[in-house]
């Protein structure tokens, strides 16, 4: 077949393929007459070739070089094929005898087996020259039709743009060319890769041969010393028997001391079974103990609470009264002041003690200046402390573990009834960051805090004096904020200047300060904070809440004014009796979300849910608050005892679970539907009211301009009476 190939001539190439068909019909013929079937003669062997010629062209023809090129292959193989035919006949004389004698079927099955295989290669080679005889067949049919239209083209221009066509192809051939090198480059690396693979394989083969060697060599060593040993005659037959007894002993006695320690294990093993049933149910009656002491310490602050409350209403309804009554309700109440739970008896049991302050920071029990509200300091600190010993194994506990179950992140009303319930201490930053970029997505942007930073620093907004002196107002109650060496007040300073810088519109509004600082104490991080302060003024809160009118916030108090009417139809009623206006108490709630009204646990609480619901939460509490406390001002029949009581009632609200109930269930319905209507109508009638206003102004101003700054003179003072004298 290469033969073949190499003497192939593509310019003749109907008359190649004559000549090649014909050599092949030839050799299949010379093939079939080679390798007859065992048992029949040869006819190679008994008369001479017969070789038909192919009727060749013309001589003049440019095809005639090539037809007899394509002899020599036909020849040689037909050649080689009689050399083996009569190679065999030379060897083996009788062959052709011997084998229908001695020959059984089964060796004239293998004779034909190997004989078809040798075909079917023949066969397949012949195959692949066909398929390559017809490549050469198109590509010669090919290159006519370009020739062809090359000589058919009227002008030189048509021509050359078949030689540039030609030109194209050639290139694109050269560049298949070396696709195929550099494709030829990378297999001899990787065969290069492989090879030394290779090496290191029998490199590793050669180093396992050679430990197997020595493995042997150790096995043989041992072989040829145990045959020696048993080969050895033994010493003397007294002295073995000697060793034989002792070594039995010995092993008797190993028995009984094994026996002896199964025994002793097993009743060890019983014994610890015992002391662990033992220790799990006093482990358990310490538990229930433990609990019921909780729960009975408990009561005892409610009662202590109780009472304290009652001695203080029975001061407040004695007065200023002198008598031996008022004194002696003096004493007891100093008494209660003095006296801690804690000192009773050196062996009390604390239960869940409660701190000087929380984990953020906040005083736990707060410090009233006043001396008349010690005693309801007091009774606040019972209170906290019976709720926390309450709460913390029927509240806190499974919460957590419900906060622990939870996956992935995503809203959905599960997370919405966790972040109603408050989030534990360890999960709220991760929680809170996730609200914020929930939140601000579409408004944060890489480095923009430290941009808004250096900002602040090279230029001073006309807002940091005012931000100077709110930063010492912060939270007096928070060691935080009033510690000399904490870094929280260099913290609040920077977010409240970037958000001034942020937010040129509103720049700086008094309480931003404390929504920043309850940012900061959850997150730490001053970006984390920044960011959480531009949530709640831009996204959650309406717009105009924090501008230089405080428009969305005057219309807030008014929507709120509707909803207590139509929630709370009685405690309004009673308000509207005394003339009590609760904007005065309730514009600060919903300015900072209730950051100096709330003990901190309820405080953050209402920050779980305000940062994932919105505004609408700050209704819901306040709603909650007002009816919380709703029998205790119903009692009071006094205006300014009202607005005494009012000025500190929301810190008394310890129960956060009850608070959290009232907020979402006695509440309801509350749809976001008729928030909105009421935002919208009360905002409308301000706005006109705000007009009228500023249109009454300006008449004040024109009036005054035309009156002229002229004094009359009859209003001389006395002084410039003096001066005329």
């Amino acid at each position: 077949m290469p033969l073949a190939l190499q003497n192939i001539s593509l310019k003749h190439l109907g008359t190649e393929i004559q000549n090649t068909m014909h050599n092949i019909r030839s050799n299949k013929q010379t093939q079939g007459t080679g390798h007859a079937p065992p048992g029949e003669d040869s006819p190679l062997s008994e008369e001479p070739q017969r070789e038909e010629q192919p009727s060749s062209p013309d001589p003049g023809t440019p095809g005639k070089d090539s037809a007899d090129s394509l002899k020599p292959p036909k020849s040689f193989l037909s050649t080689n094929l009689i050399q083996k035919a009569k190679l065999q006949s030379s060897t083996f004389p009788l062959f052709t005898e011997g084998l229908i004698r001695n020959r059984t079927a089964q060796e004239k099955v293998l004779a034909l087996e190997q004989q078809v295989l040798m075909l079917t290669k023949e066969l397949k080679a012949q195959k692949e020259l066909v398929k390559i005889l017809h490549k050469a067949l198109e590509a010669a049919q090919q290159e006519k039709r370009v020739s062809s239209m090359y000589l058919a083209a009227a002008e030189d221009k048509d021509r050359l743009e078949l030689v540039r066509h030609k030109v194209r192809q050639i290139a694109e051939l050269g560049r298949r060319v070396e696709a195929l090198e550099q494709e030829r480059e990378s297999l001899v690396q990787t065969a290069s890769l492989q090879e030394q693979q290779v090496q290191e394989l029998q490199q590793h083969v050669q180093l396992l041969m050679d430990k197997n060697q020595a493995k042997q060599q150790v096995i043989c060593k041992l072989s040829e010393k145990v045959t020696q040993d048993f080969m050895r005659p033994l010493a003397t037959p007294d002295a073995a028997n000697r060793d034989f007894l002792s070594q039995q002993e010995k092993m008797e006695h190993l028995k009984d001391d094994m026996e002896a320690y199964r025994t002793q294990n097993r009743f060890l093993n019983s014994e610890i079974h015992q002391v662990t049933k033992i220790w799990r149910k006093v482990a358990e009656k310490e538990r229930a103990l433990l609990m019921k002491c909780a729960y009975l310490q408990a009561k005892n602050c409610q009662m202590e609470s109780k009472y304290l409350a009652g001695l203080r209403r029975l001061q407040e309804a004695m007065g200023g009264e002198a008598s031996e009554c008022s004194e002696l309700l003096r004493q007891l109440i100093q008494e209660a002041l003095q006296w801690e739970a804690g000192d009773s008896s050196a062996d009390s049991v604390v239960l869940s003690p409660v701190s000087e302050y929380d984990e953020y920071g906040f005083l736990t029990v707060p410090n009233y200046e006043v001396e008349d509200l010690k005693l309801l300091a007091k009774i606040q600190a019972l209170e906290v402390h019976s709720h926390h010993l309450l709460a913390h194994e029927a509240v806190e506990r499974p919460l957590r573990e419900r906060w622990a179950a939870l996956g992935e992140l995503a809203p959905s009303a599960e997370l919405k009834q966790l972040l109603r319930a408050g989030v534990p201490h360890e999960h709220r930053p991760h929680i809170w960051r996730w609200l914020v970029r929930f939140r601000v997505q579409h408004l944060q942007a890489p480095g923009r805090y430290q941009e808004l930073l250096s900002r602040s620093q090279a230029c001073k907004h006309p807002a940091a004096r005012q931000i100077e002196l709110d930063l010492n107002r912060t939270f007096p109650n928070n060691k935080h904020f009033t510690c000399p060496t904490s870094s929280f007040p260099d913290k609040l300073r920077r977010v409240l200047l970037a958000f001034s810088w942020q937010n040129p519109t509103i720049g700086y509004c008094q309480g931003l300060n404390r929504l920043a600082a309850i940012a900061l104490l959850v997150l730490d991080e001053e970006e984390s904070a920044f960011w959480c302060l531009v949530a709640i003024v831009e996204v959650i809160m309406p717009a105009d809440y924090y501008s230089k009118t405080l428009l969305a916030s005057q219309v807030d108090q008014r929507v709120l004014q509707d909803l207590l009417s139509e929630k709370l139809p009685r405690l309004m009623a009673h308000l509207g009796q005394h003339r009590v206006d609760l904007s005065f108490i309730t514009f600060n709630w919903f300015l900072v979300v209730f950051a100096d009204s709330l003990i901190s646990n309820i405080l953050f609480q209402v920050w779980d849910a305000f940062l994932y619901e919105g505004t609408k939460v700050v209704f819901r509490y306040a709603l909650a608050i007002f009816k919380y406390n709703e029998e205790a001002i119903l009692r009071l029949q006094d205006g300014l005892e009202i607005y005494q009581y009012l000025r500190f009632f929301t810190k008394t609200i310890c129960n956060s679970q009850k608070l959290m109930n009232i907020a979402f269930n006695d509440m309801n319905p509350f749809p976001m539907k008729q928030l909105w209507q009421l935002r919208t109508a009360h905002r409308e009638r301000l706005e006109a009211e705000l007009h009228e206003l500023e249109q009454f102004k300006a008449e004040y101003l024109e009036t005054r301009t035309c009156q002229g700054p002229a004094v009359p003179e009859s209003c001389t003072s006395e002084d410039e009476g003096d001066l005329e004298a």
